[in-house]
């Protein structure tokens, strides 16, 4: 009998032992990014292109309204011809306009693929050093607080740990 209790007294203390060796933490991406002058060059450059290219598109859907405009003042004066013809004008500048801004903002649009280009590598320069962390303080989990964590305690906030491996200060570059 002693045995058995004994037998379950280690079973518990393992399992409770074991439970408290496991290390978490967490990472607020957003804090770390914002804290990088890359980055905030690399948003700079995007934003200078996003800007340029609405402008540009803009300015396709302003034709294509001056074309309806001016097609709407003249349409009692044109035959069914020449009204036809307008027409398909006014519907191929108003395709054309779309389909810039389709080709620009889009899913699969030049936007899209800047962005990827320019903030992937240092997204992945960031998450190395996330692993590098984890590795050396031997955390079993480290979540992403910019990703929907409903509580985390301060005292496992990783962010500025990882800001110290990319050689960064906190409060050093933030906006």
């Amino acid at each position: 009998m002693k045995r058995l209790l004994l037998t379950i007294v280690l079973i518990v203390s393992f399992g409770v032992f074991a439970a408290h060796a496991q290390k978490i933490g967490y990472v607020d991406t957003e804090y770390v990014l914002k804290h990088m002058p890359e980055y905030s060059a690399a948003q700079k450059q995007i934003n200078s292109l996003s800007e340029q290219w609405q402008k540009e598109i803009d300015q396709k859907f302003d034709e294509v309204d001056a074309l309806y405009k001016a097609y709407q003042s003249e349409q009692m004066l044109l035959t069914d011809a020449m009204r036809k013809k307008r027409e398909e004008e006014i519907v191929k500048q108003e395709k054309d306009a779309k389909d810039l801004q389709k080709a620009k903002f889009g899913p699969e649009g030049e936007l899209f693929s800047k962005q990827k280009s320019l903030v992937k590598p240092i997204q992945d320069k960031v998450y190395k050093a996330i692993e590098q962390i984890a590795e050396e303080g031997m955390y079993a989990i480290i979540f992403d607080k910019s990703n929907g964590m409903l509580y985390s305690s301060p005292r496992f906030d990783k962010s500025n740990d990882v800001l110290a491996k990319l050689g960064l200060k906190p409060g050093e570059f933030a906006k």
